[in-house]
């Protein structure tokens, strides 16, 4: 790190960071691979689901505004409680309508398909209007169990959700969107078989850590009680 005493809001100093890896990683090495959602076609979903008067899109939509991993068909279609051929139809709609392909507006975000399941996404093109948004009117402090995950991340990157949620013993999925919105980190690749986002961190991340490389960030090795057994190799 420099020689500054204070840093800008999103900035944290190596102690802060060291601090944050050694609680993180306290529980050592319980990365986990998440489950992937096998698709069975044309599976009845279960009886159970939304009322018959609420539009089946309409349905998938909310679900999809919220979610942060990709959604398999079949799940959709459990948690809606209808055919996975309609909820087929159904996501096709949705994919049409931000489309504008019916004369409609062209959506800002569209429903994307990544790794075997369905998320709403950012146009590529409006990146880097979120990107700046994010980073000059939305300048907020991150959060202790932000930085905490963040460390997690950058000690053990390329790593999934679960695996951080493993090693946290926490729920990560709001810090993880977070640090997502703040471009500190990024999505790395998706596991073909279990469909698991794998993230990393962002060159933004070493701008502000005010370092050129992840090899200078401090060893977690010397702040734990005994980091003479294997932590070397995590950095």
């Amino acid at each position: 790190m420099g020689s500054e005493s204070a840093m800008s809001d999103e900035q944290m100093t190596d102690a802060e960071l060291a601090s944050s890896g050694a609680s993180a990683m306290s529980d050592a090495e319980q990365g986990s691979a998440e489950p992937g959602d096998a698709e069975a076609g044309g599976a009845e979903a279960p009886a159970a689901g939304i009322p018959d008067h609420i539009d089946v899109a309409r349905a998938l939509e909310a679900i999809l505004m919220v979610v942060d991993e990709p959604q398999s068909v079949v799940g959709l279609a459990s948690a809606v409680g209808r055919p996975v051929k309609a909820v087929r139809a159904a996501i096709a709609e949705l994919v049409a309508d931000y489309d504008g392909a019916a004369g409609g507006p062209r959506r800002g975000f569209e429903l994307r398909e990544v790794g075997g399941g369905w998320r709403i996404y950012v146009r590529s093109e409006l990146d880097a209007v979120v990107r700046d948004f994010v980073h000059t009117q939305n300048p907020s402090k991150l959060s202790q169990a932000a930085l905490e995950t963040l460390a997690v991340i950058a000690y053990k990157q390329p790593i999934s959700r679960g695996a951080i949620a493993s090693i946290r013993a926490v729920n990560v999925d709001s810090v993880v969107r977070t640090l997502l919105g703040r471009g500190l980190i990024t999505e790395a690749f998706t596991d073909s078989e279990t469909g698991a986002i794998h993230y990393e961190t962002t060159d933004l991340l070493l701008v502000q850590l005010g370092i050129n490389s992840l090899d200078e960030l401090p060893k977690i090795s010397p702040l734990l009680d005994d980091g003479s057994e294997g932590f070397d190799d995590v950095r």
